[in-house]
């Protein structure tokens, strides 16, 4: 188990190969590290697996909001909303032994929810479910995790809604949680939002700065799909063959790997 939380939110985001899994909590973890690694078709084959074995609400909840997370990382909004939207449904009353499980699960369908709206371009009902999110979470040091998901979706709404400064302070939270975790895929994912708030702003060199550094460690740590938004961000800013040519091979590798992109 300890291995798979290190893969999955720790200090080791690109091993390879996983090691097996025993239960569904176990399989969800191998998902969430294989989706960070770009593997879709992996990650979703272990999805599959929890569903056909009769888990727990709190892990049937998370599964789907990671099915949802692969879909919206290629732009499908529209369908990550319906699988958010179960996840929010499946989950029970609060309380009995899995309360902690059930608040996680309960957040992030929340944020990712949230996520879709934005995506659908519906910002108030995405501030709306971020309201809902924000009393569940609070300051409890066990969701660490959905604190920093809720500052990132913070963030881009408030980008969408051309309010750079308040993206700056969210962005710029969530790296300071992140900094306090473990989970490397989150410090590089909250670098890269503070570098996008940094786009809006006026200074574009220091998210050129940020986002060659997140390019870094991408490549470094084998995080596929954040190095290939990554270069979609550099060469916005500053466009250029160099990062062009890493966005477009990320686009093939994640092809490869299963993912199939929504072409806007």
């Amino acid at each position: 188990m300890g291995t798979l939380i290190n893969a999955a939110f720790g200090d080791l985001p690109g091993l390879a190969p996983l090691p097996a899994a025993v239960d569904n909590t176990q399989l969800w973890l191998r998902a969430v590290a294989l989706g960070g690694q770009g593997r879709y078709a992996a990650a979703r084959t272990e999805l599959l697996s929890i569903a056909r074995r009769r888990p727990s609400s709190g892990v049937a909840s998370l599964a789907l909001s990671t099915e949802a997370s692969l879909l919206r990382q290629l732009g499908w909004h529209r369908l990550a909303a319906g699988f958010d939207g179960r996840a929010l449904t499946v989950l029970g009353a609060k309380g009995g032994e899995e309360a902690a499980v059930q608040t996680a699960a309960r957040c992030d369908a929340l944020t990712g929810l949230a996520a879709d709206a934005l995506g659908c371009g519906r910002l108030a009902l995405g501030s709306a479910l971020l309201e809902r999110c924000a009393p569940l979470v609070g300051n409890d040091p066990a969701l660490w995790r959905q604190r920093i998901r809720l500052n990132w979706v913070s963030a881009e709404i408030a980008l969408a809604s051309g309010d750079a400064a308040t993206a700056r302070r969210h962005a710029s939270a969530a790296v300071d949680l992140a900094r306090d975790a473990d989970s490397v895929r989150h410090q590089v994912k909250s670098d890269l939002l503070l570098a996008a708030a940094f786009s809006a702003g006026p200074d574009p060199d220091a998210a050129v700065d940020l986002g060659e550094q997140v390019l870094d460690r991408c490549a470094e740590h084998g995080l596929l799909p954040l190095r290939w938004a990554a270069a979609m961000l550099v060469n916005g800013v500053r466009p250029g063959a160099e990062a062009a040519a890493i966005r477009d091979d990320c686009r093939r590798q994640i092809s490869d790997r299963g993912g199939r992109f929504r072409d806007l």
